[in-house]
């Protein structure tokens, strides 16, 4: 089994989000596919599979299968246009959550996703012991988005992951005000076995969608404050979000699920 390691949401390695791309003929078990995710140790794997000329895409963490994630899309893509189809401009995968199509945008590859719908939630004591700061507003769409009052303050959080366990929201997403950029971001994911994921695709669309209306822009550029970093475009569209971000390859291989 083929795989690869891209970065995602960087020009250079050490830094964005690594994801896993591995290629399979023939589907194995999932509980093969999350034990591969597992043995990986990344946030998560993408498994690519090509038959009768068509892609089918899916995606592992250590702990289960998800219907979609923004930098392993993005990362299988730019495999499939850099080393299986270079000269396309373009690849749609079938996916749980339907088909995805992929473009390429000068150095980068480009997605639609989802521009959640966001409803301003009371803050909680609950929050704030789950972040070690009281945010200055909560919203939730698919996760729970907090805005702190500074990135100094964004940086510094240090979330307790079982408290982050018990509030709502799939995923946790702290966001502050950029200087060099229009917002920061950070993604804590606990209830998927990630706890802090390096450079989060959706969480970032959760945090365009509110920076959008508050700065009156329709383009913004986030930047992802963990450890790694990472850089995320985004376009305010009618229906969704255009996501667009750079990735580097860090390593090719031959994984043996089967030992040898």
């Amino acid at each position: 089994m083929k795989q690869y390691v891209v970065d995602v949401f960087t020009e250079t390695v050490f830094h964005g989000n690594p994801t896993a791309v591995c290629f399979v003929e023939d589907w194995p078990d999932d509980e093969v596919l999350r034990q591969i995710a597992g043995e990986n140790r990344l946030s998560e794997t993408a498994f690519v599979r090509k038959k009768d000329g068509q892609y089918s895409l899916r995606w592992f963490t250590a702990v289960q299968e998800i219907p979609l994630c923004g930098h392993a899309a993005l990362g299988a893509a730019w495999v499939v246009l850099r080393f299986c189809e270079p000269g396309a401009s373009s690849v749609t995968f079938d996916t749980l959550s339907g088909p995805l199509t992929v473009e390429k945008e000068g150095n980068r590859c480009a997605m639609k996703l989802p521009g959640w719908t966001l409803r301003e939630i009371p803050v909680t004591a609950e929050m704030e012991a789950a972040i070690g700061t009281r945010p200055a507003a909560a919203y939730l769409g698919r996760d729970l988005l907090c805005v702190v009052d500074s990135g100094e303050a964004l940086r510094a959080a240090a979330p307790d992951m079982e408290r982050v366990k018990a509030l709502p929201g799939l995923l946790l997403n702290l966001t502050a005000a950029g200087t060099d950029c229009d917002c920061l971001c950070r993604s804590f994911a606990p209830k998927l076995g990630v706890p802090e994921d390096p450079a989060c695709g959706s969480g970032q669309c959760h945090a365009f969608v509110y920076w959008a209306e508050v700065l009156g822009k329709r383009e913004l550029f986030g930047r992802q404050a963990s450890e790694r970093g990472g850089e995320v475009y985004g376009r305010m569209e009618a229906d969704g979000i255009r996501l667009s971000g750079a990735s580097v390859l860090f390593s090719r291989a031959e994984i043996l699920p089967g030992g040898c």
